[in-house]
């Protein structure tokens, strides 16, 4: 006899992925906690198999889980085209997004190729650029999400992250220190010569680059140090090897939508919002 898998136990099993926790996948499937824990009864039962471990509040998928979240995307993703075609409700025009350097490579080869492979009949348009440019587009109405950064404190924040140093930790030991930079306007570049400024540090800017690759490729060939977060280079320099070294303010990650998105645009920057919180 053939096992029905109702979407509803589906979408919910998503989000609770996307999510990372029961807690905060209630706020996109708009049901209870208590509720959402029956759902994942209900559809551990409906495939006799547990989906997760569970080590007290933390969930990671089991073997099961990892194969019927694969099936569960696919399902949702055809019930959604589906529905979108029957009701009309097929976006009109390319879903453009603006992205800063640092989660072009990261975003790129994960959740825009998988929102490319479920909605196929959309076309994706990038822009990678600064957090002004982007933002002043976004205003425009020439883009509809925006991935940037932002003070620690800005409402639009998907996540809060330290700035760091980041390069060989030998080099603070230099009378100037050697830095490399990105072209203005770049918040990094800011904080780094704000902070060093007020600590009496002396430095040189040996590189500056308007792009992202050249500055992580002088970085790691230990001819500079630099400011940035971590999901640019693993080099993070820890504060015990460099003392000299003053300590850096916190950024955020922002993410931006247009006035009164389509639902296929709300979908995306939903799939941005969590592909953020997993880095």
């Amino acid at each position: 006899m053939a096992v029905n898998l109702p979407t509803e136990l589906l979408r919910s099993f998503a989000a609770i992925v996307d999510s990372g926790s029961m807690l905060r996948a209630t706020e996109r499937v708009f049901v209870t906690q208590s509720a959402l824990s029956l759902q994942m009864k209900r559809l551990e039962e409906t495939v006799q198999s547990p989906l997760f471990h569970r080590d007290g509040r933390r969930l990671t998928l089991s073997p099961a889980g990892h194969t019927l979240l694969v099936f569960a995307r696919e399902i949702l993703s055809i019930n959604d085209r589906a529905v979108s075609a029957l009701n009309g409700d097929t976006l009109a025009g390319p879903a453009r997004v603006g992205l800063v350097q640092d989660f072009a490579e990261t975003l790129l080869t994960g959740v825009l190729s998988r929102f490319a492979k479920l909605n196929g009949e959309t076309q994706l348009q990038v822009r990678v650029g600064g957090s002004a440019e982007l933002l002043e587009l976004l205003t425009s109405d020439r883009l509809d999400v925006v991935l940037c950064m932002g003070p620690h404190d800005d409402p639009a924040a998907v996540k809060t992250v330290p700035m760091v140093w980041l390069g060989e930790p030998s080099l603070a030991d230099h009378e100037i220190l050697p830095l490399a930079v990105l072209e203005q306007p770049c918040r990094f570049r800011d904080a780094a010569l704000a902070a060093l400024d007020a600590a009496g540090r002396k430095y040189r800017i040996v590189v500056e680059t308007p792009s992202l690759s050249a500055l992580r490729a002088a970085v790691e060939s230990d001819l500079c140090i630099t400011c940035r977060t971590d999901i640019v280079l693993k080099r993070a320099i820890d504060p015990a090897d460099a003392p000299s070294l003053p300590e850096l303010p916190a950024v955020s990650y922002t993410r931006h939508t247009r006035q009164d998105p389509h639902p296929t645009l709300e979908r995306l920057s939903d799939m941005v919002r969590s592909a953020v919180l997993d880095l």
